[in-house]
Parts: structure tokens; sequence; C-alpha cells
């Protein structure tokens, strides 16, 4: 796999949909291991999008700017098609929507 750089050798890859310990019954990356990983990767940015919660925000915020990595603020939502006031049991019904900010 060949892997693309900027002049000044850094990755111009950055995660922008990633799931911490914090996004219920989906994650379980542990939010400092992965901002480890992305400053040995020399990533420029990495956002963290946990399902349905804020929860993690403040720790990744700090963790990525003590590595020198910018942190995006994410959250993946649900959009139900026939709104949310409509109870169909169908998980087919219902969309995810990556929002960051």
């Amino acid at each position: 796999m060949t892997k693309t750089r900027t002049r000044n050798g850094n990755n111009i890859f950055a995660h922008l949909h990633l799931h911490s310990q914090y996004s219920l019954l989906d994650g379980a990356n542990r939010i400092e291991d992965v901002v480890k990983k992305a400053s040995r990767l020399k990533m420029p940015a990495l956002a963290l999008t946990d399902h349905g919660n804020l929860f993690g925000a403040v720790q990744f915020h700090d963790a990525a700017v003590r590595t020198g990595i910018k942190p995006i603020i994410g959250c993946e939502v649900y959009v139900a098609r026939d709104g949310r006031h409509t109870k169909s049991g169908r998980s087919d019904r219902s969309n995810h929507l990556v929002l960051l900010c």
C-alpha cells in the first residue's frame, strides 16, 4: 500500500468516521490509544463520531491537542425516514448521518 504524503512528510489521510468506547454497543477503541496511533502515523487531523452522543468529546479534544493533531468533533446520528414519531420496528427504515463540526 502506498502512502501519500505532503511536502512536510505528514500523511494527508485523516479518519473522519471513528467510534470510541463511548459509542455504546459499537465501539471498543480507547481514545488515548487511537490518538497516539494517529500521531505515530503523522495524521494531521482525526474525527470522533460516536453513535448518538458526545461523551468523549472533551477527552478526545484534549488528547488530540496534546499530540498536535487537529481534533474534529462529530457525531453519528440516526435519521428516521418516516419521522421520529413513527415506530415501525424495522431497522431498514432509518439511516445514519455523520455530522462534523
